[in-house]
């Protein structure tokens, strides 16, 4: 009896402190903020609805001298998604990778095209849900010495009022498990197996 009370009373605190860090990540997701800044180069991840737009919108507006669309399809063209106005900036600045095609391979894959200009600061535009995943793989991904400035974008799938929306309640913990699978990982892993997924040298 006394093992079941003590199994019990595990689970229960356990659970208790699932909810108190799913509450402290759900509250942090909705703080970020599309803080105007400039930077070196806008990062986008390409895989959710407006992401690229907004990074569009910005590398008009000159925030940053390169613009990198991560993870578009194969087939894409930059001319399908970039073309110039009079008194746009080129397109030369525009860079687009096509190999990743989920947000871990969007920061292995992204880093190499990244780090082939002299960048020492992103603007790193994903879908508000997405935001703190996308934020742990990029800065574990890049040197500790680039800044990384989280910019959101909404989503009609993810309500403000997520406690009374189901849809957004799943999309919100989904992503809060996928945080925390990867942020245990780079806790926990070894030195040399960390290496192996982002390697040490920034290839600058």
């Amino acid at each position: 009896m006394n093992l079941i009370k003590a199994f019990i009373t595990l689970a229960v605190i356990l659970l208790a402190a699932i909810a108190v860090l799913f509450v402290d990540f759900t509250y942090k997701t909705f703080s970020y903020r599309q803080t105007p800044v400039k930077a070196d180069a806008i990062v986008v991840l390409a895989g959710g609805k407006g992401r690229v737009d907004e990074g569009v919108r910005l590398y008009r507006e000159r925030r940053a001298a390169y613009l990198f669309l991560i993870g578009v399809g194969p087939a894409v063209r930059k001319s399908d998604l970039y073309r110039p106005r009079p008194g746009d900036p080129s397109p030369d600045g525009v860079i687009l990778e096509n190999a990743s095609r989920n947000t871990l391979e969007n920061a292995i894959y992204g880093r190499e095209v990244i780090m082939r200009k002299q960048v020492n600061s992103i603007v790193l535009i994903t879908s508000r849900y997405h935001m703190k995943r996308a934020a742990i793989l990029f800065r574990n991904a890049l040197p500790k010495e680039l800044t990384i400035y989280p910019y959101p974008v909404d989503t009609r799938n993810l309500k403000e009022a997520w406690w009374n929306h189901g849809g957004s309640f799943f999309l919100l913990f989904s992503e809060f498990y996928k945080y925390c699978m990867f942020r245990s990982f780079f806790m926990m892993a070894p030195a040399e197996l960390r290496a192996i997924v982002f390697p040490v040298d920034s290839g600058r």
